[in-house]
Formats: C-alpha cells, structure tokens, sequence
C-alpha cells in the first residue's frame, strides 16, 4: 500500500479510538496485532497480541482512564507510521490527573496495523495511578 494509504490507515485507526468504536478498531487490526505500552507500576503497561489482547488493552483502559488523545502529526515512510501527539486524562481510581506527550510507532501491512509500540510517558501515568 502507499504511505498515504497507510497513514489514512492510521488516522483512522485514531479516529475510531476516539469514537470508542472497537468495532472499527477491530477492522482496522490484523488478527495476530501486536501492541507494546512500556513501563510497569501502571494497569495498560505489557504486550498485548491478537484481537483478544486488544479487546482486554480496551477495556482495561475504559475501565481505569478517562483519556483525550490528540494525534498532531503523522510521518511514514514505507510501511511505518509514527505518530506525535498529546494526551491528557484522568486515572480513575486515584482522580489524579496526568499530561503525556507519545509517539506511537505503527506498522501497517495489507491495510491493517500489524504491530503498536508506544513510547509514552511512562513515569506521569505511574504517578497519576499511585494511591495517595
């Protein structure tokens, strides 16, 4: 596919996360998806793999996050698409507010996203999850 197709891929990808629509977002995902959150001390860190690691990473973070993520830029070459953006929410258990700038880096193979590495901060969503 053309760098093109693949970042409309991807922003779609984003769009269908801020519908929270996982059917979309399932139909945008290969069936062996692969999707990193570094980090530890934190409900979404770990690898998640496949439509059910996706589904469990989903309502995993419905269930502990109030987030806005807001994709401000898109760079690809070939089948890679990394994304700039911003986030800011809320960890529900502990009410505490956090900011984080990602990047988000996408493999898109055959129109569907392959593999999901976030690179976020890790530290800020740590702190926001810490009982006082």
């Amino acid at each position: 596919m053309s760098t093109e197709k693949n970042i409309q891929t991807v922003k779609d990808f984003f769009a269908a996360i801020g519908r929270s629509d996982r059917k979309g977002l399932l139909a945008l995902v290969a069936e062996d998806i692969e999707w990193i959150i570094p980090g530890k001390d934190w409900p979404l860190a770990g690898t998640r793999r496949g439509h059910v690691g996706l589904a469990d990473l989903l309502e995993t973070a419905s269930r502990t996050l109030e987030t806005c993520t807001e994709p401000r830029e898109y760079v690809a070459q070939g089948d890679r698409v990394f994304v700039v953006g911003f986030a800011r929410g809320k960890v529900k258990a502990t009410n505490r507010t956090f900011e984080d700038h990602f990047i988000f880096a996408i493999t898109v193979r055959n129109g569907r996203l392959t593999s999901i590495r976030e690179y976020i901060d890790t530290q800020a969503l740590a702190r926001a999850s810490q009982m006082a």
